[in-house]
């Protein structure tokens, strides 16, 4: 049995576990892309909450993972060349689901590299500009008397949609006919933004078409629909 005892992370989360892939996170838009991910590859792994409410991103156990304090981040007791393998940042590891598992992302080169580019469209376009919707709209800067910066986010997150809805028009998923981690990186973010956020009104999100069929595929998915309750809240 793998020994995973020398990962102070574990002191906190102990792994029932220690052979599967250890995954610390919560079922937040970057949270569920690696459950979601885990779930359509079919990998074996041990889920950890990771509770805002308690602040356990900030204990030493959560930064010795990840000094950024932020989830997910996963632990692999098989990792590259046998050994235990820690990362963060959730687009860097669907980028190494994809690459040990050999799914969701084109093996040939072209493909890849096209894959990559929708994966970073997504990390440092619609989830930052979405994210600061959802702070202007439904958290405290929905507060603020002047509305200059909501809207100027709101205006962003509208182009971001219209570049997506072009690109998927006859495509099944954003890589055209294969699903892809692209694919599971950006929709959590959608479905939040319109869901979560309550802001499908104020970016006009029902003129987005194909985004929206698009969606409702993503979220017909089992695995898709599994992956978006893991971690398990607190009831």
């Amino acid at each position: 049995m793998t020994d995973l005892s020398a990962f102070p992370i574990t002191r906190k989360w102990p792994a029932r576990h220690p052979d599967r892939l250890q995954l610390y996170s919560l079922p937040t838009p970057n949270g569920v892309k690696v459950s979601i991910a885990l779930e359509e590859t079919g990998l074996p792994y041990e889920p950890h909450l990771v509770r805002f409410d308690r602040d356990d991103q900030m204990t030493p156990e959560f930064l010795s993972l990840n000094p950024n304090n932020k989830i997910p981040a996963i632990l692999d007791p098989q990792g590259p060349d046998g050994r235990p393998f820690t990362l963060f940042e959730s687009g860097a590891i669907l980028v190494y689901l994809a690459g040990k598992t050999g799914q969701l992302m084109p093996a040939d080169t072209a493909g890849r590299y096209q894959c990559l580019q929708w994966v970073m469209f997504q990390m440092g376009g619609i989830g930052p500009m979405f994210g600061q919707v959802g702070f202007f709209h439904k958290f405290a800067g929905k507060d603020y008397e002047d509305k200059r910066p909501r809207d100027r986010y709101v205006a962003e997150s509208r182009r971001l949609l219209g570049v997506l809805d072009g690109h998927l028009k006859g495509k099944d998923w954003i890589l055209g006919k294969a699903y892809s981690i692209a694919d599971i990186a950006t929709f959590p973010w959608i479905r939040n933004l319109a869901g979560f956020y309550g802001a499908g009104e104020l970016v006009g999100f029902d003129d987005f078409k194909q985004v929206r069929r698009v969606l409702t595929a993503f979220l017909e998915r089992p695995a898709v629909q599994r992956g978006l309750e893991i971690p398990q809240r607190p009831a």
